[in-house]
């Protein structure tokens, strides 16, 4: 295997489906997180040049197209590679594959530095934090503009001690969990063709998230906001 895609092979349990039977969405999420960690980590990047210089990884933009969802007690193929870094953002792609090699979904994020103390966005060249670009024709576009709808329902939500990862703030995977527990087309069995979503602000333990939402022809588009804006989503059924 090449240092430059990363590569997991992986039996769906029980732990990572829904009612449905179906790979949950946040878990979905947390697969490709996992995967730009330690592929990131295989590069030379790990802990000692980041976390333990005091700076945190995090999303700025996602974007996933879903041709089928895995199933429970199906073995699956998570990839990951590294785009061309732009300055302070760094590109990472993703495909998810079948036992027999077709590609389930593909999908793609914006990741960037920050600094722990003060939250703000940190200069990769200042800490020698190098990631080489692999990119191979196959790659998602992320810059994906989210058209708004009219937000006509709303839910609070305060962000619990368990919601809370390594970087102090509710993790990015959590969103879809608390999304999908207040839109009806989740519970209803509707099954997911593309989500995008951008984040421009933490959700800190204990914050009080206003999640506002409207939906037009299968589409939802989803606005969550401690005072200020922390997330929009736009989820396509």
């Amino acid at each position: 295997m090449s240092k430059e895609l990363y590569e997991r092979e992986l039996l769906l349990g029980s732990e990572h489906v829904d009612c449905f039977r179906k790979l949950r969405t946040s878990t979905l999420f947390e697969l490709l997180q996992i995967a730009s960690i330690r592929h990131t980590e295989e590069l030379g990047m790990g802990r000692d040049k980041t976390l333990d210089k005091g700076l945190l990884w995090v999303i700025t933009r996602q974007h996933v197209i879903i041709d089928r969802w895995p199933e429970y007690d199906e073995k699956i193929c998570v990839r990951s590679w590294p785009g061309n870094t732009m300055h302070v953002l760094f590109p990472r792609y993703y495909e998810i594959l079948s036992e027999s090699g077709d590609i389930l979904i593909c999908g793609s994020a914006l990741w960037n530095l920050i600094d722990t103390k003060t939250r703000t966005v940190a200069f990769p060249d200042e800490y020698g934090v190098v990631i080489e670009g692999a990119e191979n024709g196959r790659e998602l576009p992320y810059i994906t503009k989210l058209a708004p709808l009219e937000l006509t329902k709303s839910a609070a939500f305060r962000v619990p001690y368990s919601y809370v990862d390594i970087n102090g703030h509710m993790n990015n995977t959590r969103y879809f969990d608390l999304v999908e527990d207040n839109i009806p087309a989740a519970s209803e069995g509707l099954q997911l063709k593309e989500i995008r979503t951008e984040y421009s602000a933490e959700a800190r333990m204990g914050e009080e998230l206003l999640l506002e939402w409207g939906e037009d022809a299968g589409r939802y588009y989803v606005l969550g906001s401690c005072g200020h804006p922390c997330f929009k989503m736009s989820l396509q059924y």
